[in-house]
């Protein structure tokens, strides 16, 4: 049997094992609330694992190492940044807001929390929300559909748009019908799979190229600069990829995670889980590029796309079979995200847009069937925009991730810390922040000099803050909401 063969049973093993995971969890789907936040009845360990998936996605085995095969250590400051950013996110972010979105009418969404922590009436906070998370997460989706597509191509040489065909497919189906549940349990099995995956090709890559002077010394010998943190980075440039931290307070298909909790007491144990994975799976991550450019050098040989150097690495270090496995990593870290955003983006189509503007009398059969419909809709468009296959992963996930960042951290953050913001600040600062990383982003000039996350963030947190206090009104059910949450968190935290 050949080594493609052995390859293509371990990827159709794999893929096999979602669709199952997709057909239990629609069996376990009964009512709109399990599609969208699977009951609230998530334990810590699939929490942690599934908002470390659905946050990695395929900038983690492919994004990032083809980044530090390049550049050398100066890209690893964005795993720095967003161990950080991930870490204040848990400890900030979670147990508060499990606990304000259940107490604040039991909201499932994020725009539906920012309506209902606000009281506006207005219901424009929401479809602003909504609209957002639109535009933004079908950037994101396209992004994973792009890492599909170069899988397969450079893993068995086959056509880019057979691979986004194929991942897109399955994806769809699983997240389609099994909703929430089957995107956080295979999220799990994903997880699990990169993690070891991330941690094996580096351990052995580095016995294959000698040990680890050898290793090190092939490196500089490539470029000793390779291994300097700072080489040619500029104040700024550290301060941009540092900033990708500031990320997490925003992303809609990571936050919610935390309102699927079980209860505010998990959050500690899944924060514990959830950081340990994340740290050594980018610390593989860097690694296992470092790793790369040693073998690429002893070899005498160059890697054409950067961005395949795991693929590429397992494939040389593993038997076949084993090397399918590896190869299953980088499809788990591609699916994971691109079913994490699609079920975010069908519950703003569904529940922020359609069931709050437009028909509120539904039954919750016909909105489950509207969610699986926006999940297809969203994916042809995200297709759409991945049929080029122009523009690196990287660049894709960066942009999308600078506008959730901007848009939704600082009101997210004032929500839960601040009583007086309105929902006037909120609206207003949340546009304001998307805004400026529309224009900061599509300015080279701009994007060269410093990442859009940051001006984003700023002005939206200003723009929140001023225009809060200059059309706060007291408000007894919003202190009393807030009071309960403190209260409720001292009990049960």
């Amino acid at each position: 049997m050949s080594g493609e063969m052995y390859q293509l049973i371990a990827i159709i093993l794999y893929m096999a094992a979602m669709v199952f995971i997709g057909w239990y969890a629609f069996k376990r789907t009964s009512n709109l609330t399990d599609y969208m936040l699977g009951g609230r009845s998530l334990g810590p360990m699939v929490t942690a694992l599934s908002a470390g998936a659905a946050d990695m996605s395929g900038w983690l085995l492919m994004g990032l190492p083809g980044a530090i095969y390049v550049s050398g250590l100066v890209e690893s400051w964005i795993a720095i940044g967003l161990t950080i950013g991930a870490y204040l996110n848990w400890v900030l972010v979670a147990p508060r807001l499990r606990v304000y979105t259940q107490v604040s009418n039991d909201s499932i969404t994020i725009p539906s929390y920012l309506e209902s922590r606000l009281k506006d009436k207005s219901r424009l906070l929401r479809v602003a929300s909504g609209i957002i998370i639109l535009i933004f997460f079908t950037f994101y989706v396209s992004s994973g559909m792009v890492a599909g597509g170069k899988f397969f191509l450079s893993s068995f040489g086959l056509d880019y748009h057979f691979g986004l065909l194929i991942v897109s497919g399955v994806v769809i189906f699983y997240t389609l019908f099994g909703g929430f549940l089957a995107v956080s349990y295979t999220d799990v099995v994903q997880g699990l799979i990169m993690f070891f995956a991330l941690l094996l090709v580096p351990i052995v890559g580095v016995f294959i190229t000698g040990g680890f002077a050898e290793t090190t010394e092939s490196i500089r010998a490539v470029n000793p600069q390779l291994l300097n943190f700072v080489s040619g980075a500029s104040i700024l440039g550290i301060i941009s990829a540092i900033a990708w931290g500031l990320g997490y307070f925003g992303q809609p298909h990571i936050i919610v995670r935390f309102m699927a909790l079980g209860s505010v007491k998990e959050a500690k144990k899944a924060r514990r889980i959830g950081i340990g994975w994340m740290f050594l799976s980018l610390f593989g991550a860097v690694a296992t590029a470092l790793v790369g450019i040693a073998y690429y050098y002893q070899n005498g040989s160059t890697l054409a796309d950067e961005e395949t150097v795991f693929i590429v690495l397992g494939q040389i270090i593993f038997h076949p079979f084993i090397a399918g496995i590896m190869l299953a990593a980088v499809l788990a870290a591609v699916m994971s995200t691109i079913s994490s955003q699609l079920i975010v983006t069908s519950s703003a189509l569904v529940e922020d847009l359609y069931k709050a503007v437009i028909k509120t009398d539904g039954t919750d059969k016909q909105y489950v069937f509207l969610g699986r419909m926006a999940v297809l809709i969203v994916s042809v468009i995200a297709m759409a925009l991945a049929w080029p296959n122009n523009e690196s992963i990287l660049s894709i996930v960066s942009f999308a991730w600078a506008g959730f960042g901007a848009s939704f951290g600082p009101i997210i953050l004032l929500t839960l810390y601040w009583r007086k913001i309105t929902a006037a600040g909120a609206l207003w600062g949340m546009v304001a922040g998307a805004i400026t990383v529309m224009v900061w982003g599509n300015v080279d000039v701009l994007t060269d000099t410093l990442y859009e996350i940051v001006p984003g963030f700023v002005i939206c947190l200003i723009v929140a803050v001023v225009v809060s206090l200059a059309t706060y009104r007291p408000n007894a059910e919003i202190d009393q909401e807030f009071t309960d949450t403190l209260e409720l968190l001292k009990r049960d935290g």
